[in-house]
């Protein structure tokens, strides 16, 4: 067996592995990265942009269901072409995976280590029995995989998740989704636009990465009047019947369904890749999920030389934070034992659902009960949004009583990626609401909608006294 000595060694070359191969080697030090899977990220393989070319099919296909609401109507049928549609998204995906594929290649032979790594002891690993790995610091970057219930493995080929959607050759004529999540909803929905019978069902009534109890009941009746949503369904029988799922389940009403779907989409969640790792060998604690207890701030595992970074440390799946994560645990890995808190940003998620949600800074549930003021706008009536055909949700921002900082929002509505982006820096920046307020605004824009929700919670603020921690 071959035996190969290193600074850092990553195991995993998606967007975090990457970055903290990168980090290092910019760091000065030697570093190899480990890939047991093919090379290409999550995010450009079955993540974030095939998702949203299907999205960019599917809005494409909502314009010309909506146009008469402009006094424009289209003569004929409109008609999807499920295989023009999924050739596109696997040919842009593949342009995508091939952009990753060019990066990867410029790195060194020598650095590319080929199959699956397995802790032998905290500073050694072991890849498929052919080569070890002895390092003085470890990145663990292995990603994650969707989360599919024991209780489906009989479904065979008519259970997918979202890994398999992008592969298809052509639109099935049916599919029920399980859980509304990020996933869940923005596929859900693109699914259902483009012509595809959709029903999306969930547990406990949870709607993506919404807290506050009021923008989730605005989010819900938006999406229900356009698609079968039911957030808070109990399911009951779920079997293979040919070629079809049968599903049955209860609504909240206690209503029974029954019916036949040519796939089941589950999107319940993904679970973090460290189970594969021999991860007890590491000698870092553990929680719950078998991942290891990590600092935020460093990535770095109790005071061991090995880090985590990525969706592998199951906190927040999102390509920038992977990015982030992979930097700060790459540097810091280099320079064991003299890490150092690496910039965390303030915290911005988007679904590209319609109308789309986010959340900033934490969002409701990040706010320390009796310390902050609610401000609120509701789309139905602002303006532009009007303007647009796109009246529909609300936006809630939070603001702190005692020194009237900015701490964060959850909105569902039009175009909130752009409204993300302006609060999140916000947050970064500490500002006040009273000196957001003092930021241009113009006319008409969907951010006076944003204005009118600073004015609010500007009036509470300056209305509410402080409650003492």
């Amino acid at each position: 067996m071959k035996t190969i000595q290193t600074d850092v060694a990553v195991i995993g070359a998606g967007t975090a592995g990457l970055a903290a191969y990168r980090a290092a080697k910019g760091a000065g030090a030697r570093a190899v990265h480990i890939e047991g899977g093919p090379y290409g990220t999550t995010c450009a393989r079955v993540g974030c942009m095939p998702s949203k070319l299907l999205i960019a099919a599917a809005e494409a296909s909502h314009a010309i269901d909506t146009a008469p609401g402009f006094g424009l109507h289209i003569d004929g049928h409109k008609r999807v072409n499920g295989r023009e549609v999924m050739a596109r998204v696997r040919g842009e995906r593949d342009r995508f995976v091939g952009f990753v594929l060019e990066g990867v290649e410029k790195t060194p032979t020598e650095d590319r280590l080929i199959g699956h790594a397995k802790f032998v002891d905290p500073g050694t690993l072991e890849i498929d029995g052919h080569t070890r790995v002895k390092a003085r610091a470890i990145v663990i970057a292995t990603g994650s995989r969707p989360s599919i219930p024991d209780s489906l493995e009989g479904l065979g080929d008519r259970l997918v998740v979202n890994d398999d959607v992008f592969s298809w050759q052509d639109l099935p004529r049916s599919v029920a989704v399980l859980g509304p999540g990020v996933i869940g909803l923005e596929l859900g929905q693109a699914l259902h636009r483009l012509g595809v019978r959709v029903v999306v069902l969930g547990r406990g009534g949870r709607l993506g990465p919404i807290t506050d109890p009021e923008v989730r009941n605005v989010a819900e009746r938006a999406f229900k009047q356009e698609l079968r949503l039911e957030p808070d369904a109990k399911p009951g029988r779920i079997e293979r019947q040919g070629d079809e799922v049968l599903v049955e389940w209860h609504s909240a009403d206690g209503a029974s369904h029954s019916e036949r779907f040519d796939y089941l989409l589950v999107a319940t969640g993904r679970l973090p890749n460290v189970d594969r790792l021999a991860i007890d060998r590491a000698g870092v604690a553990l929680d719950g999920k078998g991942v290891p207890l990590f600092d935020q701030r460093t990535l770095q595992a109790g005071k061991s030389a090995i880090f985590i970074a990525g969706d592998a440390a199951n906190d927040i799946p999102l390509l920038h934070e992977a990015a982030d994560e992979g930097r700060i645990a790459g540097e810091n890995a280099a320079r064991f034992p003299n890490v150092a808190p690496g910039l965390r940003r303030a915290g911005i998620g988007v679904v590209f659902s319609d109308p789309q949600i986010a959340v900033i800074g934490g969002g409701w549930h990040a706010q320390r009960p009796g310390s902050f003021a609610t401000g609120r706008v509701s789309f139905e009536d602002q303006g532009r949004s009007r303007v647009m055909l796109a009246n529909k949700g609300v936006l809630h921002v939070y603001g702190e009583l005692v020194s009237g900082r900015f701490l964060g929002a959850e909105m569902v509505g039009p175009r909130a990626e752009h409204i993300a982006h302006l609060l999140s820096w916000a947050v970064q920046n500490r500002m006040t609401v009273a000196k957001m307020l003092e930021m241009p605004f113009y006319h008409p824009v969907i951010e006076e909608g944003l204005r009118t929700a600073l004015r609010d919670l500007d009036a509470q603020l300056k209305a509410r006294p402080a409650v003492a921690a």
